[in-house]
């Protein structure tokens, strides 16, 4: 039997994420001459920096021990599920840019990578009790679909 998974562990996890993000827009704004799409992608990266910032917060409220298992996860599927996630088994790692890299090309990486945020975040809100912050996971699934849509409207522009 699986043992529960450390809610240190899944903030941790969070905050690996949200750390690839920040260094991917900063790293993809420094490609770009454009203040317009600098400034884009310098504030998605600022966003990522934010989204850190609570995970963080999150994590330090926790009892440094607590496991999130029967009452949460009864079977485990979760923590099963957010190790497959962070193991490579459903998330790809942020491949690092060659600096070569299209507008066009930034911003789909830019929405696979919010995209698995999501569904990521999506299974980390399932254990994620009330009281500990579930409505900040949820905000920030909201932000990440925002992402998308930011992400999605400026390739369609580059296309028209």
């Amino acid at each position: 039997m699986l043992k529960g998974i450390n809610a240190e562990e899944i903030f941790e996890m969070a905050l690996g994420l949200e750390k690839q993000g920040v260094e991917f827009y900063t790293r993809a704004s420094e490609i770009f001459d454009d203040p317009l799409i600098k400034n884009m992608l310098a504030g998605l990266a600022s966003m990522e920096a934010d989204h850190a910032r609570i995970f963080s917060a999150m994590r330090d409220r926790l009892v440094g021990d607590e496991f999130y298992s029967d009452g949460f996860d009864p079977e485990h599927l979760a923590a099963r599920y957010l190790r497959a996630m962070t193991a490579g088994a459903v998330f790809e790692p942020m491949v690092p840019l060659s600096g070569t890299e299209t507008l066009a090309d930034i911003l789909k990486k830019g929405i696979e990578a919010e995209k698995n945020s999501i569904v990521f975040y999506t299974g980390l809100r399932g254990i994620v009790p009330e009281d500990l912050g579930r409505d900040k996971v949820d905000a920030i699934i909201e932000e990440e679909m925002k992402h998308i849509v930011l992400l999605s409207d400026r390739l369609s522009s580059l296309k028209s």
